[in-house]
């Protein structure tokens, strides 16, 4: 059993019954993965029932809690011997689908994670309606000057990690023995830099990663730069992103309005099909 409290049978029901939008995200759409060594990652985001909004609906953990429904996770890693504590790799599967209402206050606050479905190409979206396909639309609407300090502060938890520095996620010792530094960390530490820049910039994320900044962030993930350059590199883009979030005409706040208006219709038609 995986004891994980979002991993529970009930949670699943729930969330692929009500999946509006569903999309690779991670290496794969980044364009940065290594054959044979990556992990598959989708996020997904959901409508749940009434009684899980307007009521005081629970969803039943692995270990027989009830819980607030805010997400579902699958990860295959978690059913190998170490349980929770095993790190995908090679073959494995990721899957998060955030109930609507969580997803949208993490995207509002320009965390850099949730918002990539909003920029996947199509030909990496596995699940789609009528309610995806207007969030994707409109995924200006979520833009404010939260963006530079969110990626700012993503760009450094993956720096702190990749050293092993204290409050960071510990390093991967296979890739610290070969490289000096944890190098998936750091590439993706540079990936969340240049997208941030991007964003900023542009009022979008490009993906896959374009050149000449793809072949840069896959020579950092094989060891192809020293740990100075790695660190030069990414002093460059903290830089950026602070003159940016400094210099640019994005609104203080994302467009609240419109995102509030955009639950209540996705919500309001799946309780509609639903039988009462």
């Amino acid at each position: 059993m995986i004891e994980h409290p979002h991993a529970g049978a009930e949670a699943r029901r729930l969330a692929e019954a009500g999946t509006v939008l569903l999309v690779q995200v991670g290496s794969g759409v980044h364009g940065t993965s290594v054959d044979g060594q990556d992990d598959r990652d989708e996020m997904g985001i959901c409508v749940e029932p009434p009684r899980f909004v307007t009521g005081i609906g629970r969803v039943l953990t692995p270990t027989g809690q009830r819980i607030p429904f805010e997400q579902y996770e699958l990860h295959t890693a978690w059913e190998r011997a170490g349980g929770l504590a095993e790190r995908s790799g090679a073959g494995d599967l990721d899957i998060v689908i955030y109930g609507a209402r969580k997803w949208a206050a993490l995207a509002a606050a320009g965390n850099p994670t949730v918002l990539l479905p909003l920029w996947v190409p199509e030909d990496e979206v596995v699940t789609n309606t009528d309610a995806g396909r207007s969030l994707r639309a409109h995924a200006d609407r979520f833009l404010s000057k939260n963006v530079a300090d969110r990626f700012l502060g993503y760009l450094s938890n993956q720096k702190r990690a990749m050293t092993g520095e204290p409050g960071g996620r510990a390093a991967r010792p296979s890739l610290v023995g070969e490289h000096g530094y944890d190098t998936k960390y750091a590439m993706h530490a540079m990936r969340l830099g240049l997208q941030g820049v991007e964003l900023l910039s542009t009022g979008r994320i490009t993906l896959p990663v374009p050149e000449p900044h793809l072949s840069e962030l896959r020579a950092v993930r094989t060891g192809g730069w020293a740990l100075a350059d790695v660190l030069d590199r990414l002093a460059g883009l903290e830089d950026d992103l602070r003159r940016l979030g400094a210099a640019n005409d994005l609104p203080v706040e994302p467009d609240l309005a419109w995102i509030d208006g955009w639950l209540h219709e996705a919500y309001t038609r799946y309780w509609a099909t639903l039988d009462r």
